[in-house]
């Protein structure tokens, strides 16, 4: 074994700066898709924490798109793609969001 892999080893895994906290609702999602058209659709929130989310969208979305969230309790937050993946499970398209307000979901 290397002195590179002994350090990588030992290194303790990285943790979220945040929290992150199961949820389940709805949120209205606009922005240009990875095509260009713009939609406007409903997705749902399953992972929040203060600066971000994973939101299951069906919409096609490219990293580093940045679109509009309206949650139901109000306001409207920007944010910026930060993930694509799909769910091996349930095969959905899960998308990882880097909120752009510095309050996050606490932005007025």
């Amino acid at each position: 074994m290397t002195d590179k892999e002994r350090r990588a080893a030992a290194a303790p895994p990285q943790r979220p700066r945040s929290p992150r906290v199961p949820v389940e609702f709805s949120v209205d999602v606009e922005g240009m898709d990875s095509t260009g058209k713009p939609f406007n659709v409903k997705a749902k929130a399953v992972k929040i924490s203060r600066g971000g989310a994973t939101i299951m969208l069906e919409a096609p979305i490219a990293l580093g798109t940045t679109i509009k969230l309206t949650p139901p309790f109000g306001g409207q937050l920007i944010a910026e793609v930060n993930g694509v993946w799909q769910d091996e499970i349930e095969g959905h398209q899960m998308v990882g969001v880097k909120l752009l307000d510095a309050n996050g979901w606490f932005a007025d």
